[in-house]
């Protein structure tokens, strides 16, 4: 009787028993792997022929009992040879995870295999992929995003750069000294006071900052001197009440106060006698400035318009001469109306009139990140302040009061007012007054 036709007789014969042996050495040395292949053919491990031929019996009895001697180096006790083979069991079972990224239609695929094998699959994936990994197409992706999401930073322009050899410039403190400025506006900054004041209104004061423009511009003085005297006189209208007819004499005085402040050669008394017709005699004019002098107990040194203006067209860069005489031209139409003197503090108001500036002469971007850094307003902050400057642009011409107009429809200073206003903020300023009626 043959005996390979018993169910489950392990009695077989030679070749057969040599052929069901080898299956058990591959089941083994992936279960167990307690065997030491050597260098294997198309990823099967082989027996060493020298030992196959001289022990080929032997091993075939009793091959897991002497592989598992040669790989004990030292002799352990039945509970530690138990743990050793099982650390090993689970190291030579744990399975290697390979990700495939297909380049047709990027489906994952998932391998677990031996490490041979392994790096075998991820080599040809690499090759039919072009050596693209899930991990490279995610940051691939990412990088393109954030390329698309973010915008290079501007740089802020470094405006004292050109001053490095102006002693005139004082570099080392013009950034500490403007943040004093800021600081301490508020306190020579004027509050509104009309309802206070019995016998004058905006009106009249309008009529009297723009005589006094004119009056400025006829004897010929420094821009800090008009800035000064506008801040003096309303100081004082702050502090006193005056009748209409003393209004003009303030005006006055505050102009000779700011004469002798910042000119080095200040008209003197009758010069401003003369140019008023005469409407005051000397003594009236100096006891004005004595009156106004105690009333701000000599308080002069403040930071007016004109600290801010000169320092904000500076970093309206690139520097430009017809962009200078348009903040001026705004900026005098903002001290000839109340509401944009009294409501706006001096460094809200010089940043509108460069912003309003670079929009009615289209300079683009309106509003960079050198004026922002060095105003210290975003765009959104001054935008109220620079329609109202644009609306005062707009009705200059056909305004009564005229100094300023006519003042810079020179050409010698450019005849910047002869631009048309900024029309995208004519056009917010209408919006907006729809909206309030």
């Amino acid at each position: 009787m043959d005996s390979r036709a018993v169910p489950g007789n392990r009695v077989v014969g030679k070749k057969n028993n040599v052929q069901a042996e080898g299956r058990n050495h591959r089941r083994v040395l992936k279960d167990i792997g307690n065997l030491v292949p050597v260098p294997a053919v198309e990823g099967k491990p082989q027996i060493s022929p020298h030992i196959t031929r001289k022990y080929d019996a032997q091993i075939l009895v009793n091959g897991q009992k002497q592989q598992a001697q040669k790989n004990i180096k030292k002799p352990l006790g039945g509970a530690a040879a138990a743990e050793v083979a099982q650390k090993k069991d689970k190291e030579k079972l744990k399975p290697e995870v390979v990700i495939v990224i297909s380049s047709d239609d990027e489906e994952v695929y998932h391998k677990e295999e031996n490490p041979r094998n392994a790096r075998k699959q991820g080599a040809v994936s690499a090759k039919k992929t072009g050596g693209r990994t899930y991990t490279s197409i995610l940051t691939a992706r990412s990088k393109a995003a954030c390329a698309l999401a973010k915008k290079p930073a501007e740089v802020i322009v470094d405006i004292d750069a050109e001053d490095i050899n102006n002693e005139l410039a004082v570099i080392e403190y013009v950034e500490d000294m403007y943040r004093f400025y800021k600081e301490t506006e508020e306190d020579g900054r004027v509050r509104d006071y009309m309802d206070a004041q019995r016998d004058v209104n905006a009106k009249m004061r309008a009529i009297l900052v723009d005589w006094l423009i004119e009056v400025h511009r006829k004897f010929e003085l420094m821009p800090e001197t008009l800035y000064l005297t506008v801040n003096i006189m309303d100081r004082f209208l702050s502090m006193k009440a005056v009748s209409r007819r003393e209004l003009q004499l303030v005006g006055m005085g505050s102009m000779l106060i700011a004469c002798k402040y910042e000119e080095i050669w200040a008209p003197e008394v009758n010069d401003f006698i003369t140019i008023s017709d005469s409407a005051y005699v000397r003594d009236q004019l100096l006891l004005m400035e004595k009156a106004i002098l105690g009333k701000l107990e000599w308080y002069l040194t403040v930071p007016t318009l004109y600290v801010f203006l000169v320092r904000f067209i500076k970093a309206s860069v690139p520097y430009d001469l017809e962009i200078e005489n348009m903040v001026f031209f705004l900026a005098e139409l903002g001290l000839v109306n109340y509401e944009t003197t009294i409501f706006y503090c001096p460094s809200k108001l010089a940043a509108s009139a460069v912003y309003a500036a670079r929009c009615t002469l289209k300079k683009t971007p309106f509003w960079t990140e050198t004026l922002k850094h060095h105003t210290g307003y975003s765009e959104d902050q001054i935008m109220d302040c620079a329609k109202l400057l644009v609306s005062f642009h707009s009705c200059a011409a056909e305004n009564k009061l005229k100094a300023t107009y006519r003042k810079y429809s020179n050409p010698d200073i450019g005849a910047v007012a002869m631009h048309p206003p900024a029309r995208n903020l004519l056009s917010q300023q209408a919006t907006t007054s729809s909206s309030k009626s």
